[in-house]
């Protein structure tokens, strides 16, 4: 498989998992906890972006941020993980968030900021085309913006699913721009 491919696969599954994060696609299972095993394996792949995009050196930096979201996308799926396997227990659930929101270690790098990082990465390997694909960057950059304020601003799922399509779709056509990706895959 190219590199394309696993960046590909990466969308399809992040923008599932917004599917079911937004409630738009029922949940299958109450045992397994679909929308963050495709937001992890999502993720995971999206790390490929690193490799489809030019190498420059604000893209080294910007592969790091990227990196960095991918890791702490692992950790925060984990908590929710851990989360959900407490089924209805209420109590419990209650007592885990509030002991991650008072523990500043996990909170900030895992819950509130971390995740931020893999949409920061992306959205600047965007804005490396601004000049020659200007509506493809700001798809992304816009999009990954917008999913976060729709999340934790609005609260609202169908905005975030929306976000979410602009974002992909933005990631997915400068996949596609012939001059200097080309090369990469």
């Amino acid at each position: 498989m190219k590199t394309k491919h696993f960046c590909l696969i990466g969308l399809l599954f992040f923008l599932i998992s917004y599917l079911f994060f937004s409630k738009l696609l029922p949940s299958l299972s109450e045992s397994i906890d679909f929308a963050h095993w495709f937001n992890l394996i999502g993720a995971c792949f999206l790390l490929s972006f690193n490799d489809a995009f030019p190498k420059t050196k604000t893209n080294k930096v910007t592969s790091v941020l990227t990196a960095l979201g991918v890791i702490t996308h692992i950790g925060l799926c984990t908590i929710d993980f851990i989360m959900s396997s407490y089924g209805n227990n209420e109590t419990a659930k209650e007592a885990l968030g509030q002991h991650i929101s008072n523990s500043p270690l996990i909170f900030y790098p895992f819950v509130a900021v971390g995740p931020s990082l893999l949409f920061l990465g992306l959205a600047l390997h965007a804005f490396t085309f601004i000049k020659t694909e200007t509506v493809k960057s700001l798809m992304v950059i816009v999009g990954s913006a917008a999913v976060g304020f729709s999340f934790f601003a609005l609260k609202n799922g169908i905005l975030m699913v929306l976000s979410c399509a602009v974002f992909v779709l933005g990631l997915g056509l400068l996949l596609y721009v012939p001059r200097t990706l080309s090369k990469f895959f």
